[in-house]
């Protein structure tokens, strides 16, 4: 071998990549399963290597003690349905650290043809520290999740209910909710109570109109006249009786809340406001709003005030902190945060040319409760509701909702990680800072051209 040949081998050679090191040597993989665990440990730690497991209490210990024997001290898992919870906490009950994966950041790997080969994948990548684990809150917020998420799906329910009043009606040609906003408010159960005991006067039933009602007696009793037919009677009285089980429901699950907030220590303000609630956080009365006063609570355990930001009330405040938590060190910066909510633009691309950069899908929570707060801002007079006029004439609705939502998450991230208390600046402020803003990039674009943009004095009327 020539001189000139052994050097141009020995620089190939440096540039081969290190061997990989192993970062956790005593790493097992779970495959999670509703009725049984694939787990695999490393081979030289004993003569089976992987073994399978019942999902059965006493075969979760046997899983635990066979882990304890093997040496193992760290568990990598996918979060597969609702079947790795119980797993997960009696692993860290027993003190293994237990790493949770998301499976779409393993679908992609290829290699995989079974169960068995999935567990030991999932080993390996642990062992040389390939994985990153997926969001997990702490106890006292996943207790607090625990009670939102039943909550949310009691509204959900309840509304369906109505739906189903609401179409008991139109079979008997009742047009009640034509005029009534609300068929479950104050006029409309009690129009309800009385045709359910009997009543079928259309008059005297318009008698329980509410004062604040816009319609009169008289259009109220129109709409009351239809074809009380008994089958549909039946359906109507099922579906009222639902409709107040999940309020009794409802309100259940707030004082479980209420009684749950508690148990948070209390984290003095950095930037105390004066105590002046806004209009639109005031408490909502109604059957499936917040039985409570929510803001003083969250203020008191957070430190912060949420509900000061523009768009969300009491209630988006709590779903916020029970999706995320008040420890915003779990994610290094705002742009992390809000790429885990996945609301800002994907950066997929290919030898140099974006293929795509719309936002990835995701059934996040936390971003669909500030989409509703991004949402609700379109009539407002604030900065972030000028914001949200403006990207929806440039970008349409729903990518200017997805903007919104990622300014407001900014803001969260701010205010709950560095104590910042939010002020409006209001839609003036916000319009002037993006008048100046397009009046510099079209006094450079002239001087660039070798023009000078001249104002023109108003015209005199």
């Amino acid at each position: 071998m020539s001189q000139r040949n052994s050097s141009n081998h020995r620089r190939r050679e440096s540039k081969r990549p290190p061997i990989m090191e192993q970062i956790q040597p005593n790493a097992a993989g779970v495959d999670v399963h509703s009725d049984c665990h694939f787990v695999a440990v490393p081979e030289d730690r004993d003569e089976q290597s992987v073994r399978v497991f019942g999902a059965f209490t006493e075969d979760l210990v046997k899983l635990a003690d066979w882990l304890s024997a093997c040496g193992v001290t760290t568990v990598a898992m996918e979060s597969t349905g609702v079947y790795w919870i119980p797993l997960y906490d009696y692993l860290e009950k027993r003190g293994f650290q237990v790493l949770l994966v998301d499976p779409r950041k393993l679908k992609s790997v290829p290699g995989r043809k079974s169960d068995v080969v999935d567990c030991q994948w999932l080993q390996q990548l642990h062992t040389y520290g390939l994985l990153a684990a997926a969001f997990r809150p702490d106890e006292q917020t996943c207790v607090l999740r625990a009670y939102m998420r039943q909550r949310g799906l009691l509204v959900e329910e309840s509304s369906r209910h109505v739906l189903r009043m609401q179409k008991s009606f139109e079979q008997m040609n009742v047009k009640l909710e034509k005029v009534l906003s609300d068929i479950t408010g104050v006029t409309g159960m009690q129009i309800i109570e009385a045709i359910l005991a009997g009543e079928r006067d259309p008059e005297k039933l318009a008698k329980f109109r509410d004062p604040r009602c816009q319609n009169d007696e008289a259009t109220i009793a129109k709409a009351l006249l239809g074809e009380w037919r008994e089958e549909h009677l039946f359906t109507l009285r099922q579906a009222v009786d639902q409709y107040r089980m999940c309020c009794k429901l409802i309100e259940e699950c707030d004082g479980r809340v209420e009684a749950h907030l508690q148990t948070y220590a209390d984290v003095p303000q950095t930037n105390p406001a004066p105590a002046i609630v806004p209009r639109a956080n005031k408490v909502r009365k109604g059957k499936t709003f917040l039985r409570f006063d929510a803001q003083p609570v969250l203020i008191q355990k957070t430190g912060v005030d949420l509900t000061r930001i523009d768009g969300i009330d009491n209630c988006t405040a709590l779903k916020l902190i029970s999706e995320i938590g008040t420890d915003m060190s779990r994610w290094k910066t705002e742009k992390h945060f809000t790429s885990w909510l996945a609301l800002c633009p994907d950066n997929r691309d290919s030898n140099g040319r974006r293929k795509s950069s719309r936002t990835r899908p995701s059934a996040n929570r936390a971003a669909a409760a500030l989409r509703m707060a991004a949402q609700g801002l379109h009539h407002s007079k604030s900065a972030m509701g000028a914001y949200l006029r403006r990207m929806k004439a440039s970008l349409g609705p729903a990518k200017a909702i997805t903007a919104t939502a990622r300014k407001l998450a900014v803001i969260v991230y701010r205010v709950l990680k560095h104590g910042m208390r939010f002020v409006d600046r209001g839609q003036d402020w916000y319009e002037g800072q993006y008048r100046e803003r397009v009046l510099k990039t079209l006094t450079r674009k002239a001087q660039q051209l070798g023009y000078v943009l001249t104002p023109i004095a108003p015209a005199k009327t």
